[in-house]
């Protein structure tokens, strides 16, 4: 992104936060940089515009434990950002719901990751069948009423489970969900670009495209080396083959694969904020300049250009996940 370009921002709703157009992520990066190339790399972040991270506890029981929120947390402190700069989206697990409701984890949440408030938080994915969806937003309204978090959404849901979020919160006169966390990549398009998700974008709902490089197989990287996330359709085999067409593409563009995977959820309509992760400065770079590259190529062309990789076409209900 050139310096003429500053980051776009735009607004979750109606919710009053300001989010810049490009996010960064917590998961599986951290832990895996030194210490210094990541205050650096967040710095260069902030000064580009970024004002949003999503800084989620990770580990499950019989698992390694996972410190990246809190390395994220001597990060930001030690790169010298002031609070007011930036903006913290906290994952909370449906798992983990309980008679205390979600301020447990929000908490624990705030412990490791060094704030007291949480401007925006995502409900991990619906698993259980045993909560009412009642009950989280009369705990979520609780939580927004004691200053602890300011808007809210969901990650990977149904848009008809968001539809009847919706309706909840309306019939109890609290703030409702103002975001979904999707899946979005030149492979995965199914679900935000289907027909019930359109009909809540048009009524005001909006986006974070979320894994958009499929774990750096969309940036060429088709040798996974670590964990990535779940494959909705079993599409990741194809998404894999399609990669070095994506590549070539991307050339023939004069771009990368990734920059060129980033570029294509900035030509969503719905989507305010597209969230990634990033272990090396150059791949920070190239990320923010996707920006630059849907203004000189256009939203049309990019994504006629990527037609062709649309892996989950058939193969997931737009009504899912």
């Amino acid at each position: 992104m050139s310096a003429s370009s500053p980051l776009p921002h735009r607004k979750i709703g109606t919710s009053g936060l300001d989010v810049s157009l490009l996010s960064l992520g917590s998961w599986h990066t951290y832990d895996r940089m030194d210490f210094a190339d990541a205050v650096a790399m967040i710095r260069a972040a902030v000064e580009a515009g970024v004002n949003l991270f999503d800084v989620g506890v990770y580990g499950m029981p019989g698992h390694p434990p996972v410190f990246t929120d809190v390395l994220w947390s001597a990060i930001i402190r030690a790169a010298r950002i002031p609070r007011d700069d930036y903006l913290v989206s906290a994952k909370l697990w449906i798992e983990g719901f309980g008679d205390q409701g979600f301020r447990p984890q929000l908490e624990n949440a705030f412990l490791r990751g060094g704030f007291d408030v949480a401007d925006l938080v995502i409900l991990g994915d619906l698993r259980r069948d045993d909560v009412a969806l009642e009950d989280l937003v009369e705990d979520l309204a609780g939580l927004s009423r004691s200053g602890l978090i300011r808007a809210w959404g969901v990650n990977n849901w149904s848009a008809g489970n968001i539809a009847r979020l919706r309706e909840i919160a309306e019939a109890l006169q609290v703030p409702g969900p103002q975001i979904a966390q999707l899946k979005y990549s030149i492979g995965r398009r199914s679900i935000p670009d289907g027909e019930p998700f359109a009909r809540l974008f048009a009524d005001g709902f909006v986006m974070q495209a979320s894994d958009v490089l499929e774990g750096g197989i969309l940036a060429g990287r088709t040798k996974l080396t670590r964990e990535i996330g779940r494959d909705p359709g079993d599409v990741r085999k194809r998404i894999t083959r399609d990669a070095p067409k994506v590549v070539q593409a991307a050339e023939e563009l004069g771009t990368s694969a990734a920059r060129l995977a980033v570029a294509f959820t900035l030509t969503h309509p719905a989507n305010v904020t597209t969230l990634f992760g990033a272990t090396r400065m150059e791949q920070l770079e190239d990320n923010l300049a996707a920006v630059d590259l849907v203004e000189q190529v256009g939203a049309e062309q990019i994504r006629a250009l990527v037609e062709p990789f649309w892996a989950d076409r058939d193969a997931v209900d737009p009504e899912g996940p």
